[in-house]
């Protein structure tokens, strides 16, 4: 009796060994420092994406104009949305529990839930600014898929557009002290085609910690009247 319960235990043991072998660990803070859009091959756009791209004003890039003139979300502390945010110059970290994988996103100090209790993505999901995402493993490679995205954001810093229908795969392998992450979006309201990211890489920064980054309206607000809006020569 003790014989099988010894052996019982063991098997036990050695398979919580295997299966936490399998499940990579992808938890600590990382930083990127890179292109921050999707990839600088954009596809073709629909005529209600051109619609909404002409629309958009940014303050980057090829189209870049003034802030104080522009109509980006984010001067008005709007969520930065899930692309533009993963790519943003601020760290993030990454912390895994059971049945959840965690992103805690320096800037605005946001969270971002990623179910991994092998839930399903929801049918109608109300739109969020994250969107819905679930997440399992595939290899050393961990898979999450969201939908149900609101799209008063942009994804990048030059206007591209997305609508409610955007659902996004990423993929993130870690190797060593680097994170890899490559992105799917499909969009066909406004992509003709789906849109395939570069490979982009996040180090670890094992001596770093989140800080305080919150954009406050009313801060904001005063930044604009003494500095962005007379700098575009707006007089209020």
């Amino acid at each position: 009796m003790r014989r099988s319960m010894l052996s019982a235990l063991m098997l036990l043991a050695c398979s919580s060994f295997a299966l936490a072998q399998r499940t990579p660990d992808l938890s600590g803070i990382w930083s990127f420092n890179g292109l921050r859009t999707l990839s600088n091959q954009t596809p073709p756009m629909t005529a209600a994406g051109q619609r909404k791209f002409n629309a958009n004003k940014p303050s980057y890039g090829p189209r870049a104009i003034p802030p104080a003139l522009g109509n980006d979300p984010a001067g008005k502390c709007d969520p930065l949305g899930l692309v533009r945010l993963i790519l943003f110059p601020r760290p993030m970290e990454i912390i895994q529990v059971p049945g959840r994988v965690l992103q805690f996103f320096e800037w605005n100090h946001m969270w971002r839930t990623i179910w991994t209790d092998g839930r399903k993505l929801p049918e109608d999901p109300d739109p969020r600014w994250f969107g819905y995402s679930v997440g399992k493993w595939d290899g050393d490679t961990f898979v999450v898929e969201s939908t149900g995205f609101d799209d008063r954001t942009w994804l990048d810093q030059f206007g591209n557009p997305y609508s409610d229908e955007m659902r996004l795969e990423e993929r993130w392998r870690r190797v060593g002290d680097t994170l890899e992450i490559t992105m799917t979006l499909t969009d066909p309201k406004t992509y003709s085609t789906p849109w395939v990211s570069e490979k982009k890489i996040f180090k670890l920064q094992p001596k770093e910690e989140i800080r305080e980054e919150i954009c406050v309206p009313s801060i904001e607000a005063e930044f604009n009247r003494r500095t962005r809006d007379p700098a575009a020569g707006i007089k209020k």
